[in-house]
């Protein structure tokens, strides 16, 4: 299934590498953010299925609230990509889950697919071992 997704990462080198594992999956990279307020005009510019989400972009730890934004207020999915997952321990509302980093291809394309599929209303049929849930 493929999925238009929305990068929001500042390291240049990770939302590269992660536009590359989504492309190569057949996935449509729909654009990368560096910081809130350039992710949320793409989200608002754009159709998206699901946005990675950092914890701290450019404009500081911003990514909690924005990923609550995105899950609430547009509908989006969200998944947290990040350093610190303590960060999200408590979980945000609407999101899906937690991978850290750093993440391999395998974890990012089992992430997605699990996300994807909780998206269009499937019970997933395989728990990514990475993939830390919200309750």
């Amino acid at each position: 299934m493929s999925a238009r997704i929305l990068i929001i990462e500042d390291e240049a080198l990770v939302a590269m590498e992660l536009r590359f594992v989504l492309e190569d999956l057949g996935h449509e990279v729909v654009g990368t953010a560096a910081d809130a307020e350039s992710a949320r005009e793409l989200a608002q510019a754009v159709d998206i299925d699901l946005a990675l989400v950092d914890i701290h972009l450019s404009d500081g730890p911003t990514g909690m609230a924005l990923g609550r934004e995105l899950a609430q207020a547009m509908g989006i999915t969200v998944l947290f990509v990040t350093a610190n997952p303590g960060m999200v321990r408590e979980g945000v509302a609407g999101a899906i889950g937690v991978l850290s980093k750093p993440v391999d291809e395998r974890a990012v394309q089992s992430a997605v697919s699990y996300a994807l599929s909780r998206r269009a209303g499937r019970v997933a049929e395989y728990l990514p071992p990475d993939l830390r849930l919200f309750a």
